[in-house]
């Protein structure tokens, strides 16, 4: 038997990520449906959704270790060992956890300098953002909206990014807030706050921009009036993972040089081209 895990299966994709980057990706067995990166993870078998896992099909891949992520697979994690599996869930919320899980995984597997490798290469990103946030003549108001109905503001580590990205967030009071509900805002509230850019992402869904600018008393808004309304993919953002570290943060600093008027550094670039048509 080997001193570490062989065969994994992730439950989210943040991990999958993780593993793969710091050579690991062979010892991957079963992966989440939400998938995305690498696109390779995409070949193996699909086990679980986010809420949902086909606990036969885990198991089928006799796993050595399984990882979950949030409260919200409390449910999941806890069905698998009453099954006899070992189930490592974690629950990062902030930035510094998610660089925290990055090492931690690494330490799982037993590839403990790689995986404090990537976190320290990560962190070098994210001060190469601040630094280049910092020639702002001044820092954007900006609304992250996690969900459209009922309308839920940014989680906490999307808040983060959007302060080392250049921005200044409109609600910065819920972002400790880790339930979703407790992050619940009326619409007339978002629109008082005037914020001159707002960003969306509703995982699992596309966003429609219409709808946002469509609503009552938001025409006035500075993001609405300017055109300055912008989707961030959820996988790009709402995985709490290297991919919010590095694209993520990206396209959103990429979006606040646009409006605050400065060129942004080819080395912090994002690899995937932003939309430019504005709401």
């Amino acid at each position: 038997m080997s001193a570490w895990p062989q065969r994994i299966v992730c439950l989210t994709e943040e991990t999958t990520e993780t593993l793969y980057l710091i050579g690991a990706g062979d010892r991957v067995v079963g992966v989440s449906g939400y998938t995305v990166r690498p696109p390779e993870a995409r070949r193996k078998p699909i086990v679980s959704a986010f809420l949902h896992a086909r606990y036969e099909k885990i198991e089928a891949l006799e796993p050595d270790l399984i990882v979950g992520f949030s409260d919200l697979q409390a449910d999941i994690t806890a069905d698998l060992i009453r099954r006899g599996h070992t189930v490592v869930t974690f629950n990062q919320r902030s930035v510094a956890e998610i660089l925290r899980t990055i090492r931690m995984v690494g330490g799982l597997v037993g590839l403990t300098a790689r995986g404090e490798a990537l976190a320290a290469d990560l962190e070098a990103g994210l001060d190469a953002i601040r630094e280049s946030a910092a020639r702002f003549p001044r820092r954007p108001r900006v609304f992250f909206e996690e969900w459209d109905d009922p309308l839920i503001s940014g989680i906490q580590w999307v808040d983060e990014l959007i302060d080392i990205a250049g921005g200044t967030t409109t609600f910065p009071e819920l972002r400790r807030a880790g339930l979703a509900r407790d992050r619940i805002l009326q619409p007339e509230a978002v629109a008082a706050a005037a914020p001159e850019v707002i960003l969306a992402s509703w995982c699992g869904k596309k966003v429609r921009k219409d709808r946002i600018t469509g609503r009552p008393g938001w025409q006035a808004v500075p993001a609405v009036r300017e055109g300055h309304v912008y989707e961030i993919k959820s996988t790009y953002i709402l995985q709490p993972g290297p991919a919010a570290l590095t694209e993520g943060v990206r396209q959103i600093h990429a979006l606040l040089c646009r409006v605050a008027g400065v060129q942004s550094s080819a080395s912090i670039a994002p690899l995937e081209r932003i939309d430019p048509d504005a709401a």
